[in-house]
């Protein structure tokens, strides 16, 4: 169990990230300047600290690369709050993007690799 908290921590970052773009979409459509405005701006920038912090966080636990690898994860998110939140319609080639991409990061999570047998050789 230890071993799958850093992970969800990284995909709960990546889902959390995302919703700064929910933050800077919306307030676009705002008058510049305007309490809405701000407020929305406001709220993408704690949400880029905290990411940083978190993430910060996160790589002591995770290699680079899988870290990295897991990041793809929020053209997922991205395309399921834009689908949610705006009505954008999803296609068949992104649906299969996604796919993709959730293939990718399975590969490289999955057991066996050699980043895993070095790291867990030095624990």
């Amino acid at each position: 169990m230890k071993k799958i908290l850093p992970y969800i921590a990284l995909h709960a970052i990546v889902m959390i990230n995302t919703l700064g773009g929910v933050c800077s979409k919306t307030a676009a459509s705002k008058k510049f300047m305007s309490t809405e405005w701000c407020i929305l701006y406001g709220l993408l920038l704690l949400i880029l600290f905290v990411y940083a912090v978190v993430w910060q966080q996160v790589l002591k636990k995770i290699p680079l690369n899988i870290a990295y690898a897991n990041k793809a994860a929020g053209v997922v998110w991205v395309m399921l709050w834009g689908c949610t939140i705006f009505g954008e319609k999803l296609s068949a080639a992104r649906i299969i993007g996604c796919i993709m991409i959730l293939a990718g990061m399975f590969i490289m999570l999955s057991p066996g690799r050699e980043t895993d047998k070095e790291q867990d050789s030095n624990e």
